[in-house]
């Protein structure tokens, strides 16, 4: 699978696994399980997951799945705005780094703009990565504006990402946030890359689907990850659509199927249409 280098050196993934909405519901715990961990198994990299989903579940789930294979995982949590403090940081990471059973987190992002100043914030990331707890950090759901402050304030100079809601029906990101991301060597990771499963219902896709044998979420996140610096991270609790999303790596789009996705999914073509959506 295609990998990013990110402004510290380290290497991420360019396709995972996404962990949102799991650890909701404790009948579907063990599919939900059983689905990362084929996924692991299968061959994928990177695991998502934010102290967020589930209440912490969904990092607990994560961490049985990945059981035996941390060493050749990529894993990302994302902690609470409110946690954003010097304090509320280190303490968020440990809580997670307690339900993943691991010792370290490979990226480690802020869930979304609060009140706590980035500076602050940003002290306790400093301090976690000092100590060997996170390797990187980076933020989500940041627009334009808060993410040029964030980087201003991040005297290292080294966030690693923003995550940001990014697939074909929502194409925002591309007017600002992706030039900013690509200027400064950061990856952007797109959450919903299928938008909740909407784009497979889409007939271009299906039919440019049909040419490369393939599946219209295939093609979904094969337009993503051939974009140098996108991370995508599709969730399923399917062991099925689990080897459907990572088999994605195998499709290689043409220019006919980019200029047609293109002209179905227009890009935006001013600043109003590309202020970032947040979930």
């Amino acid at each position: 699978m295609a990998e990013f280098i990110l402004p510290s050196g380290n290497v991420i993934p360019q396709l995972g696994l996404g962990s949102w909405y799991m650890g909701e519901d404790p009948r579907s715990r063990q599919q939900e399980i059983d689905a990362l961990r084929f996924g692991i198994e299968y061959g994928a990299k990177l695991i998502d997951c934010a102290e967020m989903y589930g209440e912490g579940e969904a990092e607990r789930i994560a961490g049985e799945a990945m059981a035996g294979y941390r060493d050749r995982l990529y894993v990302v949590s994302k902690f609470y705005p409110h946690n954003a403090s010097r304090e509320g940081v280190i303490a968020a990471c440990e809580r997670s780094l307690t339900r993943l059973n691991t010792d370290h987190l490979d990226l480690y992002l802020l869930h979304w703009s609060g009140t706590v100043p980035f500076e602050e914030t940003l002290e306790a990331l400093y301090q976690l990565k000092t100590q060997g707890k996170i390797r990187d950090y980076g933020v989500s759901n940041l627009d334009i504006d808060e993410l040029e402050d964030f980087c201003a304030a991040d005297k290292v100079g080294l966030c690693a990402t923003d995550q940001v809601l990014y697939n074909l029906s929502h194409r925002e990101p591309e007017w600002a946030v992706k030039p900013f991301c690509d200027k400064r060597n950061m990856a952007m990771m797109a959450y919903c890359p299928l938008d909740q499963g909407a784009l497979v219902h889409h007939p271009e896709l299906i039919t440019i689907a049909e040419r490369h044998q393939a599946t219209a979420a295939q093609i979904a996140l094969a337009w993503l990850t051939r974009q140098k610096g996108v991370v995508a991270i599709p969730k399923s609790s399917s062991i099925a659509r689990t080897k459907e999303n990572l088999d994605s790596v195998k499709i290689v789009l043409t220019e006919e199927d980019i200029r047609e996705l293109d002209k179905a999914f227009p890009a935006p073509v001013n600043e109003h249409e590309g202020r970032i959506a947040i979930r």
